[in-house]
């Protein structure tokens, strides 16, 4: 398997303690392809550890549903960045995961095993209910720099909102299309 780069812009980030980030923009469509797992899921806790100089937290999430992956009820996802004896870091573009909140989440697990949010901050979409009582999902534009991957080009991010059973659909196509 290669890396792709939003990995390498997030690992550069962390080892070399870089101000900001630039990552490679990823439509909704490359992310489910690239994933080796789509979830939603609630965040049930977190701790910090060191990998190398690098401090990550590492999240537990509890799956509310498996669209890609393995089946498991629970995951645990690395991010760069969080406090651990007294020392904090801070990476540009991270996402930061709030105990007991609901999200949909793209990750990617290398061969070291360890699970990551596919994209840092793309990968993770909020997952809320309207006044209708209908769940959606979204994120913000991010403010990090980002490149095309095609072309190498800055290009803006852009904000994502839909329901979540249309999310649901659009993952199930992308992957039927993917198995054909």
């Amino acid at each position: 398997m290669r890396f792709g780069l939003p990995i390498i812009a997030g690992m550069l980030a962390g080892a070399l303690g870089l101000q900001g980030a630039t990552l490679e923009r990823l439509t909704l469509d490359e992310m489910i392809q690239k994933s080796t797992e789509i979830v939603r899921g609630r965040l049930l806790g977190s701790r910090a550890a060191h990998r190398g100089s690098v401090i990550y937290t590492y999240s537990k999430i509890q799956v509310l549903e498996r669209w890609k992956g393995q089946p498991a009820s629970q995951v645990e996802v690395a991010v760069p960045g969080g406090t651990l004896g007294g020392f904090r870091q801070t990476f540009s573009g991270v996402p930061e995961l709030v105990a007991g909140k609901e999200y949909v989440l793209f990750l990617w697990t290398g061969r070291n095993g360890v699970t990551q949010v596919i994209g840092l901050s793309q990968g993770v979409l909020d997952v809320k209910q309207n006044a209708a009582g209908e769940l959606f999902v979204g994120r913000t534009a991010s403010t990090e720099t980002m490149l095309d991957g095609k072309t190498g080009q800055v290009v803006r991010d852009e904000a994502v909102r839909m329901g979540l059973q249309e999310l649901r659909q659009r993952v199930e196509r992308g992957l039927a299309t993917a198995r054909q």
